[in-house]
């Protein structure tokens, strides 16, 4: 079911391509969808919530309002608000830690140089719905814009075929101050927090994850809109040594096949044996889970376990993957840990499970994938800041700089740049 191959198999190359994000196929009606929404507002968000999600309702019920919040609530566990209390106690004091704060430094003359750090006004925050719960997706964006200063969060999540948000997504909300929330999901949802209608306001950035229908729109409104990353399916590597133990790593590699067929499960591992027992713990745990066939089509199709002749090479075909989440099963993790160059998140040791960062660790979970942790970090306070530069020259200090300036000036052959500094000798 889950094949074992060797490192220079051919597959590994395949299963390293098969993260990257496709979606032209859906582009010509996401782009339908967008132009609709610019052109129409509410209404044509009425009709695709309608076609999409299977819910009717008015214009004036586009937005939550308290009554369905209340009744949220009366639906909910006291078991689930002490966990998601729990959480956002830790989510919030990992954040706290990446705030931040202004900067200047003076010259003998008087000179100045800064940057100012300064909050976006108004953020999207984009959390999948309809028949699923997501609270954690409220969390993981939310508190890292709060941390920030956003004075704006506004969420959207598609609705239920009764018109209704999943009461734990909206409890969750209301637990961090989210009062501004409307029913609605896809790339319509996208492109009204991008363009705005009757009654969304337009924001300055999207966050959060959704399907190729949300990422595409997003990668279409980007530059009229900021967006954090276009997130694909979820993913695992696990680098595993004869320390780890295979019903862990089973579990871990399942945590991500359950969320999608697409989803990417690998373990690379230099011991065949550990190999042989994870794909059979593997095969009994199936047996457990309600996602089963989910699951089964993306180890099928996506997964693999990979053996390599030593760790380093593990090591090297991690950073190769550049996977979201990548976990350290081995005997001495910390000491690896300087060798990763590309992961979207790490997490060392046999007891940390990828599921501790999904819910409660404190780090977001919204986190680059397909590769693309080569070059781009998880959701985080900076996503929701903007850096203003600030100078400030005395006299002096202009006399000090006008020669280089003059100089570079008329080496670029833009006059009227120099002469902006002569004037004021």
């Amino acid at each position: 079911m889950l094949r074992i191959i060797k490192s220079e198999d051919p597959f590994v190359q395949e299963l390293q391509q098969l993260g990257k994000i496709e979606g032209e196929e859906v582009l010509p009606l996401v782009e339908e969808i967008i132009d609709n929404i610019k052109a129409r507002g509410n209404s044509a968000l009425i009709e695709y919530t309608k076609k999409f999600d299977g819910a009717s309702f008015a214009e004036e019920d586009l937005k939550i309002d308290q009554a369905e919040i209340e009744e949220a609530y009366a639906k909910v566990t006291d078991g689930f608000l002490e966990s998601l209390r729990a959480a956002i106690d830790k989510i919030y004091a990992f954040h706290q830690n990446q705030l931040q704060k202004s900067w200047w430094t003076m010259d003998g003359d008087g000179s100045l140089v800064g940057q100012m750090y300064l909050p976006l006004s108004r953020v999207g925050l984009y959390v999948p719905g309809g028949t699923a719960a997501y609270p954690s997706s409220v969390l993981m964006t939310a508190i890292p814009g709060l941390v920030a200063g956003v004075s704006e969060l506004v969420m959207v999540s598609p609705p239920d075929k009764e018109g209704k948000i999943n009461p734990y997504t909206l409890v969750a909300a209301a637990e961090v101050g989210i009062s501004e929330i409307y029913k609605i999901g896809g790339a319509q949802a996208i492109a009204a927090l991008s363009y705005g209608t009757q009654t969304i306001e337009k924001t300055d950035k999207i966050v959060g994850p959704g399907n190729i229908y949300v990422t595409m729109a997003k990668k279409v409104c980007y530059g009229d809109v900021g967006i954090d990353m276009l997130a694909g399916p979820s993913e695992i590597l696990i680098v595993a040594d004869d320390t780890a133990n295979p019903v862990y790593l089973a579990a871990d590699l399942l945590s991500q096949a359950e969320h999608d067929v697409l989803a990417r499960a690998i373990l690379v591992t230099p011991n065949e044996a550990l190999a042989v027992e994870t794909a059979a713990q593997i095969e009994k745990q199936l047996e457990l889970l309600p996602r089963r066939e989910i699951a089964l089509k993306s180890l099928k199709e996506r997964g693999a376990i990979i053996i390599t002749s030593d760790l380093e090479e593990g090591i090297a075909i991690a950073n190769f993957f550049a996977p979201e989440h990548l976990e350290l099963a081995l005997a001495e993790p910390i000491s690896w840990l300087g060798k990763i160059k590309n992961a979207g998140a790490v997490f060392l040791g046999h007891y940390t499970p990828e599921s501790l960062g999904d819910y409660y660790a404190g780090p977001s979970h919204v986190l680059p994938t397909g590769g693309t942790a080569r070059f781009s970090s998880p959701l985080n306070v900076d996503m929701y800041l903007k850096k203003t530069s600030i100078i400030s020259y005395t006299k002096e200090g202009l006399l000090k700089a006008s020669r280089a300036v003059e100089e570079l000036a008329r080496i670029e052959g833009l006059h009227a740049h120099g002469l902006s500094i002569k004037v004021r000798k």
